[in-house]
């Protein structure tokens, strides 16, 4: 793709994000993006067969492959167990705050069938992305320091709570004070650690 053309895209996407984050993911039509990109319903449908199709790519694309390396940024999977979890709680909460929109289509594809279909699109298996946490996490087991859960247990005691977390910051962004500091972000990690412990 030429330069002017990924920039075009890149815009494209980034206009997607941002109307659903305003207005929602069902208020979200190509020709209502196209409209808002400046450009032709046409050139839309050159790259992308129809809205579900743009979905997926946007969301594996702009959101999960992003997040992931977020989310991975300085983890080390072998680290012990307290180390790894605050390190994953920190980029988690770091990526979200500064990335709105993003957090927005992530909360859209785990309430909608968004995320199966992305999988399904690509053939993306289970534990494909966070390969490094699912291993960390089994590690974990192994050694004894946690119990031996499904995999989506274990993400969902993980990941759930400091994804509500973030959606309590911007909840509050509105309001005349801002209950969710990073302080309380950690005093939850180790709530979450504590409780996980064997």
């Amino acid at each position: 793709m030429r330069p002017k053309n990924l920039e075009k895209e890149e815009s494209i996407r980034s206009i997607a994000l941002k109307i659903i984050l305003e207005e929602g993911l069902e208020n979200l039509s190509m020709q209502k993006l196209a409209k808002a990109a400046n450009v032709s319903p046409r050139t839309i449908y050159i790259k992308y067969e129809n809205k579900e199709d743009f979905l997926i790519k946007l969301f594996i694309d702009e959101v999960l492959v992003v997040y992931e390396e977020a989310v991975l940024l300085d983890f080390d999977e072998t680290a012990d167990f307290e180390a790894g979890v605050k390190r994953i709680w920190q980029n988690i909460f770091a990526y979200f705050k500064d990335n709105r929109q993003s957090f927005a289509l992530m909360q859209y594809g785990k309430s909608s069938p968004l995320l199966n279909k992305a999988f399904q699109a690509r053939n993306i298996s289970e534990g494909q992305y966070f390969a490094p946490v699912h291993r960390f996490l089994r590690n974990q087991v192994a050694a004894g320091v946690i119990a031996d859960l499904p995999n989506q247990a274990h993400r969902a005691l993980l990941f759930s709570p400091v994804l509500d977390l973030v959606n309590e910051y911007f909840e509050h962004l509105d309001r005349p004070q801002q209950i969710i500091t990073e302080k309380l972000v950690e005093d939850c990690c180790a709530a979450v650690i504590k409780g996980m412990l064997k």
